[in-house]
């Protein structure tokens, strides 16, 4: 049987999603806290979308594969669903800075990495330190000159589309770079903070911090706005493009299709990319 389990973390006190010897991973972490609910040994999940450490996750999705009894056994006595009992549970043994939103089982052919669709990214900047909410620190990257989101909007929105993000991408062995940008694009909120939605069918690693650090400068005024598209088109990796602080970026969202699609863009992702 499998489950998909929806969840969300402050990556701040973590090395990331995947699990590391020695280090405090989110992995690691929600395996363990299954295996104790359990009584067995950790299960293996598989995420929608891994991230580096500090990065954080509002809408993260992984599946999970388990035996029947195992999980109907987890109301015990009480009269609670399996699916309410796995989550209470959990929540119950994970540290603060985890949160399980929901456990469910899952359709015919789901994959949480390979079935999904896109994944929504945002990226939050401050550009005064006189307005930075201490409360949002651990989430906010501050910027030493002022910016002008006009221009780092414009920038973002020429690099959309289906492209070789070879540019901002860490290269992987055997690993393609071509992403199709679904949308990326810059706000001024509210409260003074500047904020990005970068959405793509799937990313490269460290790709959304170099899309955001290829605009920053834009804004900055100290690049034109093709120039992002110049860096683009050159499917190298580019010494000028900054790799922006992880704290900054949350995975919002994961998206999948109608379950009878499910198998078939499991499929196609397998055989045109590796997602992360």
């Amino acid at each position: 049987m499998r489950l998909r389990m929806d969840f969300g973390y402050d990556g701040s006190d973590f090395s990331g999603w995947a699990a590391q010897p020695g280090l405090r991973t989110v992995e690691e972490t929600l395996a363990q806290a299954w295996g104790t609910i359990l009584r067995q040994d950790a299960p293996r999940l598989t995420v929608a979308g891994r991230t580096d450490a500090g990065v954080h996750a509002r809408g993260a999705v992984c599946h999970l594969d388990l035996d029947d009894a195992s999980y109907e056994g987890l109301p015990a006595r009480s009269p609670r669903t399996s699916a309410d009992a796995a989550v209470r549970r959990l929540n119950g043994v994970l540290p603060r800075d985890v949160v399980v939103r929901r456990v469910q089982r899952a359709p015919e052919g789901f994959d949480a990495r390979f079935s999904a669709t896109s994944r929504r990214y945002s990226y939050r900047i401050c550009d005064d330190p006189a307005t930075l909410d201490p409360v949002r620190r651990r989430d906010t990257v501050l910027v030493k000159h002022p910016v002008d989101v006009g221009l780092m909007d414009a920038a973002a929105r020429n690099l959309a589309g289906l492209n070789d993000f070879a540019a901002f991408c860490k290269r992987r062995e055997g690993a393609t770079t071509v992403r199709t940008l679904l949308d990326y694009r810059w706000v001024r909120e509210e409260d003074g903070t500047v904020a990005a939605t970068v959405l793509a069918d799937a990313f490269c690693h460290s790709m959304v911090r170099s899309l955001v650090g290829v605009v920053l400068p834009v804004g900055e005024g100290r690049r034109e706005v093709q120039w992002p598209t110049q860096v683009l088109r050159e499917r190298g990796r580019h010494p000028a493009v900054t790799v922006m602080p992880p704290h900054g970026l949350c995975l919002e969202e994961v998206t999948y299709p109608p379950d009878d699609e499910l198998a078939a863009r499991a499929t196609q992702s397998r055989r045109t990319r590796d997602p992360i």
